[in-house]
């Protein structure tokens, strides 16, 4: 499905990326709670079902270009955008994959998300954030995996520091 929803942007990656940034809101207190990671030296990493370039474009807004990004990519041509996927699964990103490999690697997972595209990968993390009213909250409800609910990351940052995360 996705592949087929990239098929039907045309446009210069310049000219969508424009209109991105005017219409897809980044929650403010995101930038604040990637700062907190890096002062504390809290790994970080953003994955997503979505395309790293656009992702990619969207932290360079907050000064955030460092943070290592984990997404699909995308050829935009004339015709229509392909996507390429990273890997082998329906949303393009394996993030269960992703998070496994921390967790042999010996580190405490947290993963932070919203959407059907996170629901293998929360429910291999060791803490758990869904968003509010969003298809993950009731994912990891309906399956009694314990896990916080948040608003916005500043809900995410203040729990991650009453954890001892942060």
């Amino acid at each position: 499905m996705l592949a087929s929803q990239a098929a039907l942007v045309r446009g210069e990656f310049r000219d969508v990326a424009a209109l991105l940034r005017r219409e897809i809101r980044v929650d403010p207190e995101f930038p604040v709670f990637a700062r907190a990671c890096r002062e504390r030296d809290v790994p970080l990493q953003v994955v997503s079902s979505g395309v790293a370039s656009i992702v990619r474009d969207r932290l360079h807004d907050f000064a955030l270009d460092d943070l290592p990004i984990v997404a699909n990519e995308v050829d935009p041509r004339p015709e229509g955008w392909v996507l390429h996927f990273r890997d082998s699964v329906s949303n393009g990103t394996d993030k269960a994959a992703i998070v496994r490999a921390a967790r042999s690697d010996g580190r405490r997972t947290v993963f932070i998300g919203d959407g059907r595209s996170d629901y293998d990968a929360a429910s291999e993390a060791d803490v758990r954030f869904a968003k509010r009213g969003l298809p993950l909250e009731a994912y990891l409800a309906a399956r009694a995996l314990p896990f916080e609910v948040y608003a916005t990351f500043a809900d995410v940052n203040e729990r991650c520091v009453a954890l001892g995360i942060l």
